[in-house]
């Protein structure tokens, strides 16, 4: 049976639910018209803010939101030609059939499933054929490992292959190349300085891990310090540090929600939201990408089910193979007129935007407060690992009792901890300030750049993310590729985390770089465009 926390009361009205639910756009079914909500031991909460709001109330007789008044630019994201998109889908469908003919004539390197019967196969058929047929093709752009610490320059260590990608060897060689695909947005990435002196430090006083969940033994001063000037930080009442990004949203969204609530979830959202909104069984409904008039026709409609015990908005500050960053003030305006609660993951913002580096909040004038949970991690602007939940102490006392990052997780290593600790003291200096003002100004050069070239570029000016269209599999693997050579480094994206013919370059930007490295960024992108006729944008 499932049940709903309030206030430490189980509601009997909440009990009954209906006999399907929604989930990722999947039918659930239940148990003798119970769900079945597999509660490890404990009731969950299905509200953010530990408080009553029953959805359903005359919200939907309001009158519609007058979206003239924000700001809901959703990013740019210029159209291709149709050509492009048929020559694009022509090439993905080519190496199809090519790969259909190898699996004929040739056995592949690769273990098989045996004795299988009665159970679930391991994968389904195409996305073995994918990865071994289309994906081994590129595979030497993907997983390049690297020898230092990635900060303005990385070191590659170089490879090669002789059996066409199926395994790979090492030349021996290393190759220093300017790094353009690291999450290093304010340079704290470095081998030496006050955050590389901090980690040692705390390597000496506490070791490199302490070996037990926080909730056991694994909790430590630094952790104590780091949660209070995140949350000073931030402009909240309090916050909780995690170990990993990823697990920050995967594990820690079952701890707030459940059957009962709905969320409505940016079609773009990281695969960690998406799984976390999974493990809490809520129902999803999928809005698209920055499209706050149709978030608001989702909301109304939910809300005239009178059958959500809560409505959540879920996305994230700058969309990380978009470039986007999310029309946060129309977002809290529509949340505040329908009684909405809202989720905001940061992973990619925090850091990098706003005059005083605090995210897309301090970005778009939003009060830290309006909004329910600010979610983010320390991997990018921070150059750490882990990640945070912040907002109000009630909230942050439930994730802290019911999240399962906190009670299961291997807590953060005090070295990691000491590193973001560095780096937010950092960010109240001058000096650390001029980080964020001289990351604003790459990212704006870089991409004025960029479209002078004629490309085509996606996102927000000041995303510090910028993807770069090249369509199809071959153009992105050969820009890599060339790329590499002239001593850059960089990442390539396509299908499946693009759509079939959006085959894309992800640039990111870095404090660290200097106006000469990018210069010479920028010189060899445009010979690769060139010698490539990658020019696609038609607005030049």
């Amino acid at each position: 049976m499932a049940a709903v926390v309030m206030r430490g009361c189980v509601r009997s009205s909440d009990t009954e639910l209906t006999k399907t639910q929604e989930c990722n756009g999947n039918e659930e079914k239940t148990v003798n018209e119970k769900i079945n909500s597999r509660k490890n031991g404990y009731v969950k909460a299905t509200n953010l803010n530990n408080g009553a709001i029953k959805m359903g109330g005359n919200y939907a007789g309001l009158p519609p939101m007058d979206w003239s008044q924000y700001d809901t630019f959703p990013g740019d994201f210029e159209k291709c030609s149709l050509w492009t998109a048929a020559l694009a889908h022509l090439g993905l469908y080519l190496l199809m059939f090519l790969g259909f003919i190898n699996k004929l004539l040739f056995t592949p390197k690769v273990a098989t499933e045996r004795n299988r019967e009665g159970y679930a196969p391991l994968y389904n058929s195409f996305e073995q054929f994918f990865s071994r047929y289309l994906y081994r093709r590129v595979r030497h752009c993907f997983n390049r490992p690297i020898c230092s610490t990635p900060a303005a320059e990385v070191t590659i260590k170089e490879r090669y292959t002789d059996d066409y990608n199926w395994t790979f060897k090492f030349t021996g060689t290393e190759r220093r190349c300017i790094n353009l695909g690291s999450y290093n947005y304010l340079g704290f990435a470095e081998p030496t300085g006050p955050c590389a002196d901090a980690a040692a430090e705390a390597v000496r006083r506490y070791g490199l891990a302490l070996a037990s969940p926080r909730a056991e033994l694994g909790s430590c001063a630094l952790h104590k310090e780091l949660e209070e000037t995140t949350a000073r930080f931030l402009g909240v009442e309090a916050a909780i540090v995690v170990g990993m990004g990823f697990a920050t949203n995967s594990l820690g969204l079952p701890g707030l929600l459940g059957p009962g609530t709905l969320a409505l979830s940016d079609e773009n959202n990281h695969a960690s939201l998406i799984l976390g909104l999974r493990l809490a069984r809520a129902a999803v409904r999928v809005f698209r990408h920055n499209d706050l008039r149709h978030l608001e026709q989702l909301a109304r409609a939910a809300i005239a089910e009178r059958r959500w015990t809560n409505i959540v908005i879920v996305l994230e500050g700058v969309y990380s193979m978009e470039g986007s960053i999310v029309p946060l003030q129309g977002v809290v305006a529509l949340k505040k007129r329908l009684g909405l609660q809202l989720y905001l993951d940061e992973a990619h913002s925090v850091g990098a935007l706003g005059a005083h580096a605090r995210g897309v909040t301090d970005h778009c004038g939003v009060e830290p407060g309006d909004v329910d949970v600010l979610m983010g991690t320390f991997t990018k602007s921070f150059g750490a690992a882990g990640g945070y939940i912040a907002g109000s102490a009630k909230l942050i006392k439930w994730i802290r009792a019911h999240g399962h990052a906190h009670t299961y997780a291997h807590a953060m290593s005090p070295p990691v901890a000491a590193q973001v600790l560095a780096a937010m003291r950092a960010l109240r200096t001058p000096a650390g300030l001029r980080r964020v003002r001289t990351l604003r100004d790459n990212t704006h050069y870089f991409r004025r750049r960029l479209r002078e070239m004629g490309v085509v570029t996606y996102g927000h000016g000041d995303s510090p993310v910028v993807p770069m269209l090249v369509y199809t599999f071959s153009n992105m693997a050969a820009v890599v590729e060339r790329l590499t050579a002239r001593g850059i480094a960089t990442v390539g994206v396509g299908f499946p985390a693009t759509p079939l013919y959006k085959a894309r370059l992800r640039f990111c930007l870095s404090a660290a770089h200097s106006r000469e490295q990018l210069d010479a960024c920028l010189a060899a992108i445009q010979e690769v465009v060139d010698e490539l006729g990658l020019q696609y944008s038609r607005r030049r």
